[in-house]
């Protein structure tokens, strides 16, 4: 299958999928070594939850890059990144993971409001492209660090996962205080600043996802569903001085050979996206904000793709047809991340044997008994040997005996945030409460319980 997706832009880094690592990047020096088979044990649902969530919020606060504050790519210097790699959407999933770590009191909520200070003022500093951030920021000096030889622009679809989070915390931190304010005012200029219909490119009727000063537009990469790309869509649509227009969306995005399904696989029909639904990350990504309970347009109701998608996902692992240790119905979730192999786009259409934590995890809100199930197998029986000091490690393969010491920002923050909207639904309700967005919604055709009248 022929596929022009984001998981697939990294097959282009020279050497990604190779299995060399290089020594883990600098980290705040440790008292003690962490050992993981001192874990707490014997935990209820909720004390697990809650200690799952703060372990792996430890990846965007205490790893937090020392000068921008923003999320750094991963946490071993890997395919010659170097050491001051930040990522832009993953920055934006440790700001949504920074609000969930205020309202549960792990930190104060002047520490979190300062924090996301430091990391809005250092964007603002940084490049961008018609208002447009690049997938990746050196972290120290705000300067592009290029994806491929090609993509060192503007990212559209990493700047709306930035953005995502950032209006999650212009509507959390409403009190009128000094920080707070400054904060919802920088916000507003950065956000009323990103030119989403540049991307348009000169008004065509679809977005494109890269643009450079020094390419153009020959990356030539126009974004059609169904992926993870829907809230860049919703994002323009949203935009207060550059939005697109409806046909965009129709004609753009919800377009192409893999939008509408309609099949059914393991007795469940999927209404959009691939064979076997893909990656799970395209049920995560767009709705750690977009709240997909009761959310229906003339093409799906998004719930129900999101629960079909994550029970197809489910019932392979169980099916297991490739006879792989150590699948079930404890242990499933197949999604982009680190392999024995290399970074892969895990999915039932390209699996290689390795269940990736953040996939089960973050699909919590549609599969809560099937995710728990895994969250205490991995935990509780695995966990001697994926268990860290940030959470579960990125991938794992009891086939091949291989087991990730690697974590990945994209990965880390939806855990903390998806079981947070299955718990409480916190930032759907921030997020959607929103006027920008729910303006953005409505003209786009959406309806929801959450859009107001």
């Amino acid at each position: 299958m022929k596929v022009k997706l984001l998981f697939f832009l990294c097959l282009l880094l020279p050497g990604f999928l190779t299995a060399q690592q290089k020594p883990a990047a600098k980290k705040a020096p440790q008292t003690t070594k962490f050992d993981p088979r001192q874990r707490p044990r014997n935990l209820t649902d909720e004390q697990l939850l809650d200690l799952v969530q703060r372990q792996t919020f430890r990846y965007f606060w205490d790893f937090g890059h020392p000068v921008s504050g923003m999320a750094r790519e991963r946490s071993n210097v890997a395919y010659e990144y170097g050491g001051e790699v930040v990522t832009t959407g993953g920055t934006g999933f440790g700001i949504m993971a920074i609000i969930v770590a205020a309202e549960r009191k792990w930190i104060t909520r002047e520490e979190a409001a300062a924090r996301i200070l430091k990391i809005v003022k250092f964007l603002e500093k940084s490049d961008s492209f018609h208002g447009v951030y690049s997938h990746w920021l050196n972290g120290e000096t705000g300067k592009v660090i290029r994806f491929s030889q090609k993509d060192d622009g503007g990212d559209l679809v990493e700047t709306s996962f930035l953005f995502q989070g950032l209006i999650c915390a212009r509507q959390y931190f409403t009190q009128e205080n000094k920080t707070e304010q400054e904060l919802r005012n920088r916000i507003l200029w950065m956000w009323e600043g990103v030119e989403w219909n540049w991307h348009t490119q000169g008004g065509q009727n679809v977005l494109y996802w890269h643009w450079s000063p020094n390419n153009g537009w020959s990356m030539n990469h126009q974004i059609h569903g169904w992926n993870e790309c829907l809230i860049t869509y919703v994002m323009a649509a949203s935009s207060p001085k550059y939005a697109i227009d409806k046909k965009v969306y129709d004609q753009g995005w919800a377009t192409g050979d893999y939008f509408k399904n309609g099949k059914e696989f393991y007795k469940t029909k999927l209404p959009l996206g691939f064979d076997y639904g893909g990656p799970l990350f395209f049920s995560h990504y767009s709705f750690m904000g977009i709240d997909p309970r009761g959310l229906k347009d003339q093409y799906a109701d998004y719930m129900q793709q999101n629960q079909a998608h994550t029970q197809i996902n489910y019932a392979y692992c169980v099916d297991n047809p490739k006879k792989y240790k150590g699948y079930g119905p404890n242990s499933w979730g197949l999604t982009a991340s680190d392999s024995h192999k290399g970074y892969a786009a895990h999915s039932p259409t390209e699996d290689l044997g390795v269940i990736s934590p953040t996939a089960a995890l973050s699909a919590m809100p549609y599969a809560p008994k099937e995710s728990m199930a895994a969250l205490k197998h991995f935990y509780n029986d695995l966990g001697d040997k994926i268990w860290s000091e940030y959470g579960f490690v990125d991938g794992f393969s009891e086939h091949h005996d291989w087991y990730a010491k690697s974590h990945l920002a994209i990965d880390q923050g939806p855990i903390i945030v998806m079981i947070e909207n299955h718990r409480t639904g916190l930032l759907w309700k921030l997020f959607m409460s929103s006027p920008d967005v729910q303006r953005g919604l409505t003209k786009l055709g959406f309806e929801s319980p959450q859009i107001k009248k």
